[in-house]
């Protein structure tokens, strides 16, 4: 409960800052700032995209939806990718017709409406410094509000330079550079929503190396069919066939212990499915 309540105030004051900085892109004419906005919100929807992880691995399976609400995240980074791309495209097109027609900004409104800005996202870190060492998905919303305030001091240091030089192309340039960065933001986290969708092996799992401590156990002969793959971020799930050396049932039970153990501590999966096989018994054939 602690997290969601610190997700939800470092959502407020986010998106508080991504409406003060539209305002302050409209009244200062400048590009750049109105691009840090939109960055902005690419926090935002990270923060929410969080605390609906948050929700969601609160919120109990049910018999339709047997591995939970895991993956609405997942649905709600791709919808947030597209629109921030179209965004981007936006912001690209109106740069570059600003370095035919240059529209000089007022400096001074676009350097203090970045630092309120960079001010807030500060505090938003430190509110969510204590809980992303618990939360994976906690520390990926910190490195986007840590990306933004990279954005924020951008366009401060570039207000400060129209100010002096009165050079209108550093706007337009610094709103490239702003883009940028949202690009490279939406690209990573498109990127892992596919991987999820796709049921790929987790980038922080090595599958080949956790086969290997899986054979380790004591009775454990080999492996087969090994599945691994991530429910929601920080969720993972793995299915196997192993096979055992002949030994009871109440034995096999506490090598499906070990297993459950090692994966959990090891590599960080909570879910696991495992099917045994005996290695020394008789194959039946059935006609």
């Amino acid at each position: 409960m602690q997290t969601q309540r610190r997700l939800i105030l470092a959502l407020v004051a986010t998106a508080c800052v991504a409406g003060f900085e539209f305002w302050g892109g409209a009244a200062s004419r400048s590009l750049a700032l109105t691009s840090d906005a939109a960055h902005v919100c690419m926090d935002a929807f990270a923060l929410g995209l969080a605390l609906l992880a948050a929700i969601g691995a609160a919120r109990p399976a049910d018999p339709r939806r047997t591995f939970g609400y895991g993956r609405v995240e997942v649905l709600g980074a791709l919808a947030n990718g597209t629109l921030l791309l179209v965004a981007t495209i936006a912001i690209v097109y109106t740069a570059v017709q600003r370095f035919t027609t240059p529209v000089e900004p007022h400096a001074a409104t676009m350097s203090l409406v970045a630092a309120a800005g960079l001010a807030v996202n500060g505090g938003v870190g430190i509110l969510l410094r204590g809980q992303s060492k618990r939360d994976l998905n906690v520390r990926a919303a910190l490195f986007h509000v840590f990306g933004d305030a990279l954005g924020a001091v951008a366009v401060i240091l570039g207000g400060i330079a129209i100010g002096l030089t009165r050079l209108a192309w550093i706007d337009p340039l610094l709103s490239l550079f702003v883009a940028g960065i949202i690009v490279v933001g939406v690209a990573r986290v498109m990127r892992d929503a596919t991987e999820v969708l796709l049921e790929s092996v987790p980038g922080d799992v090595d599958s080949s190396n956790l086969a290997k401590h899986i054979r380790k156990i004591g009775g454990v002969t080999g492996i087969h069919d090994m599945h691994v793959w991530s429910i929601g971020s920080g969720s993972h799930a793995l299915s196997a066939h192993v096979l055992l050396d002949d030994r009871r049932l109440s034995e096999a039970t506490d090598v499906l212990r070990e297993i459950d153990d090692c994966a959990q501590s090891h590599f960080g999966i909570t879910h696991v499915t495992i099917q045994f096989e005996c290695a020394a018994c008789p194959l039946v054939v059935r006609h």
